[in-house]
């Protein structure tokens, strides 16, 4: 089983970018402690900043993998790009967020992805990811 986990814009910045929120670990430490839990799936990481590359990776692997974790930062309240990338592929995306974004900013609360992903697991902190890969397991 391959999945490919997408962090979008600022996620690069995990373990120092407003640590009460976000926590204080960075998401390269955390993939690492993924790979080892889950040794039997191929987990593979991408983080860009910049919404033409997302798309770009979507579409990429977006008929041959066996799912995607898609956390694509503010980019899920603007870019209808990614949710029609999203749309286009075969895959399954499992929409991620770390903080509860419906406790914070009103513009937070509206996910263009929400409606074309096949899930979304919002609040957990990093823990998200790995509910989301227990999603894809039989």
């Amino acid at each position: 089983m391959k999945i490919m986990i997408i962090n979008g814009p600022n996620l690069n910045l995990l373990g120092t970018r407003e640590p009460e929120i976000y926590g204080g670990r960075s998401f390269e430490d955390y993939l690492i402690e993924l790979q080892q839990k889950f040794t039997g799936i191929k987990l593979e990481y991408y983080q860009s900043n910049i919404e033409g590359e997302i798309i770009t990776k979507i579409q990429d692997i977006g008929f041959t993998y066996n799912g995607i974790i898609l956390n694509a930062g503010a980019y899920t309240h603007t870019s209808i790009g990614i949710a029609d990338a999203v749309k286009a592929i075969t895959t399954p995306v499992i929409e991620v967020h770390i903080s509860n974004t419906f406790s914070r900013e009103s513009f937070r609360h509206k996910s263009y992805l929400s409606p074309v992903a096949a899930g979304v697991i919002i609040g957990f902190g990093l823990r998200s990811y790995e509910l989301a890969i227990q999603s894809f397991l039989p």
